[in-house]
C-alpha cells in the first residue's frame, strides 16, 4: 500500500507503507533511550492533503524521563515527516507501552 504526497498535471508522487515506516523508526531510534515497540500495532502515519498525523508506540529505557523523551520523540518524527515528505505535520501521538531494563 502506498500513500499519495503530490498529485497533479504532472503525475503522481506516492511513498509506500515500508518507507514511511523507516522514516518513522529512523527519527525515533535517533532519540536515545526509544524505539518503536515491537510487536503488531506500533505505528500508524496518516497522509491526506499535504499533513500528517502520526501515531506511536513505544519502549523507553527504564529511568529516563518519559515526558522529555516522548517530547524529543514527537519534535525528530514531526521534523523527519515534514522535511522528506514535504507535508504539515498536525500531530504526533505518542504512547509509552513498555519500560526497557537498562543495559
Amino acid at each position: 500500500m502506498s500513500r499519495v504526497l503530490v498529485q497533479g498535471g504532472g503525475g503522481t508522487v506516492r511513498v509506500s507503507e515500508a518507507a514511511l515506516t523507516e522514516i518513522v523508526r529512523r527519527a525515533v531510534a535517533s532519540v536515545d533511550g526509544a524505539r518503536l515497540r515491537k510487536g503488531r500495532r506500533r505505528l500508524g502515519v496518516e497522509l491526506a492533503e499535504g499533513r500528517a498525523r502520526a501515531e506511536l508506540q513505544l519502549a523507553v529505557a527504564y529511568g529516563r524521563v518519559l515526558p522529555e523523551v516522548s517530547a524529543a520523540v514527537q519534535e525528530r518524527v514531526a521534523d523527519a515527516l515534514a522535511r522528506m515528505c514535504d507535508v504539515e505535520v498536525e500531530a504526533v501521538d505518542v504512547t509509552v507501552e513498555e519500560l526497557e531494563r537498562a543495559r
